[in-house]
């Protein structure tokens, strides 16, 4: 982490149009990242943590000021930024390899020769640790084993930026735990900037150089910025005694419930207990299939 200003978004808006005239969902996003930075994006559901992610990804072009990576403005999807959404978006009919072919025929054409195309493919299998599921299809693994592919056909793209978009958030909590130490292990040997949008308070402690956390919409900003300064590698059981740790975790926990606590939070407290108890929960957002598509072939 030694680049600074590797990427950066500059004075960020965004509007959408609607009947009653244009939305703006994100106002006034100023944020400096540096190469190798595992940045994490949380906040309540509707504040804008997507459209900040589709915007670097390209899939958005803000209406008001704009993302730079590497001197250059993000103007469009390309092969530098590759993203891993909460749906896997593998294509059924392909196995575990064909995924991940796709992706590398589209970056690598013209680069690399058959035998390289094959042993960089097994490479990035092998980084996620599914070397033995190659000629699996989508229908013959786990959730879990499906994201690992996602994130070994990001990988294989060989992006400066990795975009994570609630990428364990439909998992069991073991299978969630053994990706998140995936994940650790992928970015200390990589090394690439990440941007990863997580609902999960101690996901974000766990894996982050900094937490950014959004203030609610509309015109949705960054509300507060906290570094996370616990040594890598780190274990997770070590951590859960950990003063430090459990530090960050109350800070963004006093951010989220306190200094942005939703209006329906206050609505829902003045409603009897036995409708608080059966009140549904937000449900996090997930990102079409064809944008991840359009990524892999942009």
């Amino acid at each position: 982490m030694n680049e600074p200003n590797h990427l950066e978004l500059t004075s960020v808006a965004i509007d959408f149009p609607t009947d009653k005239g244009p939305f703006r969902a994100l106002d006034n996003v100023n944020l400096k990242i540096e190469k190798g930075e595992f940045i994490s994006l949380i906040g309540h559901s509707g504040c804008g943590k997507s459209t900040v992610l589709n915007i670097v990804a390209g899939l958005h072009r803000a209406t008001h000021g704009g993302v730079i990576l590497n001197g250059k403005e993000v103007v469009e999807p390309g092969p530098e930024r590759a993203v891993v959404f909460q749906n896997h978006s593998l294509l059924p009919w392909l196995s575990a390899y064909q995924n991940i072919e796709l992706g590398v025929k589209q970056v690598f054409k013209g680069k690399k020769s058959r035998v390289e195309i094959r042993e960089w493919i097994e490479h990035n299998l092998e980084l996620v640790h599914m070397s033995h599921a190659r000629d699996k299809r989508p229908d013959e693994i786990s959730g879990g084993m499906k994201q690992r592919v996602g994130i070994a056909r990001a990988l294989a793209m060989q992006p400066e930026v990795l975009l994570m978009d609630e990428p364990f958030g439909a998992l069991d909590a073991l299978t969630r735990a053994h990706l998140q130490d995936s994940l650790m292990e992928i970015h200390a040997t990589l090394g690439n900037t990440v941007i990863m949008i997580t609902h999960d308070v101690d996901e974000a402690v766990l894996l982050s150089d900094r937490i950014v956390m959004m203030s609610n919409g509309p015109a949705a900003t960054i509300g507060e910025i906290l570094a996370i300064e616990l040594a890598r590698p780190r274990e997770r059981l070590a951590l859960a005694d950990d003063a430090r740790y459990n530090h960050y975790r109350s800070a963004v926990l006093k951010f989220l419930y306190e200094r942005q606590r939703r209006p329906e939070d206050n609505e829902q407290d003045s409603k009897p207990a036995a409708a608080q108890v059966s009140g549904a929960s937000d449900k996090p957002g997930e990102a079409a299939d064809t944008a991840a598509l359009r990524l892999v072939s942009g």
